[in-house]
């Protein structure tokens, strides 16, 4: 039997692309486990799949100072032989990598192994995890066209996001009944991401009375962010967030708001529906979620919302923006070469094994 060992972590955006990849790698006969830290949000999200699962130490390799930075060396380190001891037991075929912190021990033990690594970078350019992986990676995959100059030339493949197949199948019927909606309002939907997003929130509540007037609004708050003054407002749905539901959800929807994640974005783009991006602003993050807008941005799929632009003012202005020129976006995401990507991963899952 053929073994697979996927790991990513850290974020949902992490995990997500190798839940997709499950289907396929079963139909061809793999066996599959995943790596990933001792309690991140990827342990949770993976048993649900039942998938064997096996922790190992992880520490961040930040930028700036923080009193950590004297103490997540050693987590990495010990992650280091923890991977390495795994592989050894595991003796994969392949290791798919999807970024985060966790993989860079994982990575770098499958090299001492000579075990194949396939990297998946959603990002525009390559975030300090996956730049410390590539050198022992044997491909590396690419969500945008820019992307490829920051990689090595001989490595680096564009093949956009694995898309989960069951976000496909959404019914919007489902999607309005779920949140108690009718069907003669149109529906906007709010990702804030996998935590949240306080900022967005506050603006989205403050302009409910007004929004409600007119649509019907689905708001994924995050964990811990759910206002419960707001319940049973007729119109207005809020979750912490949605896992079965997510694809009727989206169906329901006639526009998004969203941060600017790569792989939120690309599910986003998949699926042609009309949005409007709002991503992390540089300082609370190292600038992808800018990146990536922009580049959406230029070719014609998203409306871009700044977020020290964000206002109820500008934040209304977009969304009739948006709504008045739906056809266009759908239009624009169409012509998008940036489709399902998981035949071509799992082409090179195939042609890179021992």
């Amino acid at each position: 039997m053929k073994r697979i060992v996927l790991t990513g972590g850290g974020t949902a955006g992490h995990v997500t692309p190798c839940i997709a990849l499950l289907p396929r790698l079963k139909e061809n006969g793999y066996d599959i486990h995943y790596i990933g830290s001792y309690d991140g949000i990827e342990r949770k999200l993976i048993e649900e799949y039942h998938l064997p699962y096996h922790g190992i130490s992880s520490g961040k390799l930040r930028r700036y100072f923080d009193i950590k930075n004297f103490t997540d060396p050693f987590r990495v380190i010990k992650g280091y032989y923890e991977a390495k001891k795994l592989l050894k037991e595991l003796k994969p075929n392949i290791v798919f990598s999807k970024g985060g912190f966790v993989t860079v021990p994982v990575v770098l033990a499958a090299k001492k192994h000579k075990i194949p690594v396939i990297i998946h970078e959603s990002d525009m350019t390559p975030g300090l995890a996956n730049k410390i992986a590539i050198p022992s990676a044997t491909k590396v995959c690419a969500n945008f066209p820019e992307t490829l100059s920051y990689l090595p030339a001989d490595k680096a493949i564009l093949t956009g996001t694995p898309i989960r197949k069951e976000l496909f199948a959404g019914n919007k019927l489902r999607g309005l009944d779920y949140c108690g909606f009718s069907a003669n309002k149109p529906v906007i939907m709010i990702i804030g991401g996998s935590s949240g997003s306080r900022v967005i929130n506050e603006v989205i509540r403050g302009m409910l009375p007004t929004l409600l007037r007119d649509y019907q609004i689905i708001h994924l708050c995050g964990k811990g962010n759910l206002d419960k003054k707001l319940n049973n407002t007729p119109g207005y749905a809020q979750f912490e967030y949605s896992k079965k539901e997510l694809s009727d959800l989206f169906a329901a929807a006639d526009l998004v708001i969203s941060r600017a994640g790569a792989n939120a974005i690309c599910e986003i783009l998949a699926l042609r529906k009309p949005h409007i991006l709002i991503p992390l602003p540089k300082s609370s993050s190292r600038g992808d979620q800018i990146l990536n807008a922009e580049s959406f941005e230029r070719q014609g799929y998203s409306y871009v919302l700044k977020e020290e632009d964000l206002s109820i003012a500008s934040l209304l202005d977009a969304i009739q923006t948006v709504m008045n020129k739906r056809n266009v976006y759908v239009e624009a995401m169409n012509k998008s070469e940036l489709n399902n990507s998981i035949d071509t991963i799992i082409q090179l899952i195939e042609k890179s094994q021992l």
